[in-house]
């Protein structure tokens, strides 16, 4: 049955009213749940220490449970399951997941942002088939919502294996936490939600500079690095053949053989310049970093060489140098960008050029040659870069593929 906010539970109560919860240990619970303590603790911490003070303060909660809605591209939202002297359950619900609480008075709560019991023998409200309570004898649920001042609705549900379920006096007692409760849980929310765009938008190295205040225009600090440049070869006849929506899923599967290339070898994304992508890798030690540059290059055109969508085959040619990079804001006023200038990136820029002209997939500088030891790079010869009065020696690798495959 759904609990009103003008009368929490007066057409709900379970066995003996009981004595409940005395004053003080309520206030023990809301006092930790606004102190330090739990401010400096994780969100399964925060889970743990919340259901061992329920049972301490007499509530019989055998399974305490919290559905936290985020902002991101991949995970819809997270469940964390808490029993006594177990450990914590943490779920990640993606996007176009098949959710089997999506006609459930879990779902129904979220929603309507009213709180409800509902007991283990409601028809019209099913729950025990969804993964956290399935098998564990529960009872009844009390669901209430966690509504944040804006954005998706979370929620926290108490279960209990007593026959006669929460009694009122019980209730009163989880109704007085959790205006507290969602307090702490939207500050968890909000901030995984900015950690998580800053991350997926810009990168983690840049979001961790916007997080430590660095934002100022102007604000430049100058690295050396690995620098990979990525570009998709045929595209503007490819955007021009193909109708819109065909050309955004060919892109958008392109760089998913892209960038997880780049991450998993210490690389970090910092553009998006159309079909293009730019990236560095700054491990400190400038060896390691063109080996990771080169490897992630390598699983490229690997993947790419296999790839196909609806009979549409794509190609890449790569651009690697190792060099000085400045990075930091640039922009006017209130829109800055992060972004990397130097005339090492400038070489960078035309040894991509190159690669169309020379027909090679993967180009690179005589510095990262260098440094990154490998025995299986032949010269192609000097050089001459538009913007660069010397000529300049380009290098590939013995193995790579000569000219780029046609496209179909």
């Amino acid at each position: 049955m759904t609990i009103s906010k003008q009368e929490p539970i007066a057409r709900t109560e379970h066995g003996p009213r009981g004595q409940g919860a005395d004053a003080s240990s309520i206030l023990s619970v809301l006092e930790w749940l606004a102190g330090d303590e739990c401010h400096s603790i994780d969100e399964a911490g925060l889970l743990a220490g919340l259901g061992k003070r329920l049972r301490q303060i007499g509530l019989p909660v055998d399974r305490l449970t919290l559905h936290l809605m985020t902002l991101h591209p991949e995970i819809l939202g997270r469940t964390l399951a808490w029993a006594p002297g177990e450990p914590i359950e943490v779920h990640d619900r993606e996007h176009g997941m098949k959710m089997a609480y999506a006609t459930s008075p879990l779902r129904k709560v979220m929603d309507s942002r009213e709180p409800m019991i509902v007991d283990a023998n409601d028809k019209m409200w099913p729950w025990q088939h969804i993964d956290v309570f399935e098998g564990r004898g529960l009872v009844q649920l009390m669901i209430a919502p966690l509504c944040n001042a804006d954005g998706p609705v979370s929620a926290a549900v108490f279960g209990t294996r007593r026959p006669s379920g929460f009694t009122l006096s019980e209730i009163h007692v989880i109704e007085r936490i959790l205006p507290a409760l969602r307090n702490t849980c939207e500050m968890r929310v909000m901030r995984q939600a900015e950690l998580s765009l800053l991350d997926v938008y810009i990168g983690p190295m840049t979001a961790q500079r916007i997080l430590a205040g660095r934002i100022r225009q102007g604000e430049i600090e100058t690295m050396e690095a690995a620098l990979l440049l990525c570009d998709l070869r045929g595209f503007t006849e490819l955007s021009n053949r193909l109708p819109d929506e065909k050309v955004l899923e060919l892109l958008n599967a392109y760089f998913d053989v892209v960038v997880p290339a780049i991450t998993s070898q210490g690389g970090e994304v910092l553009k998006f310049m159309g079909d293009a992508v730019l990236a560095f890798f700054p491990n400190s030690d400038a060896a390691t970093a063109c080996e990771q540059a080169l490897a992630a290059t390598g699983e490229i055109l690997e993947e790419l060489s296999r790839f196909v969508l609806d009979g549409v085959r794509i190609d890449a040619a790569v651009a690697l140098h190792y060099g000085r990079v400045s990075y930091g804001n640039i922009g006017s006023g209130r829109r800055l960008d992060f972004t990397v200038i130097g005339a090492d990136v400038n070489l960078l820029s035309r040894i991509q050029t190159a690669c169309g002209t020379l027909g090679k997939a993967i180009l690179m500088s005589d510095a990262f040659r260098r440094h990154s030891g490998s025995e299986s790079v032949v010269s192609t010869q000097l050089h001459h870069l538009k913007g660069f009065q010397d000529p300049v020696e380009l290098f590939t690798t013995s193995n790579s593929r000569g000219k780029h495959r046609t496209l179909l």
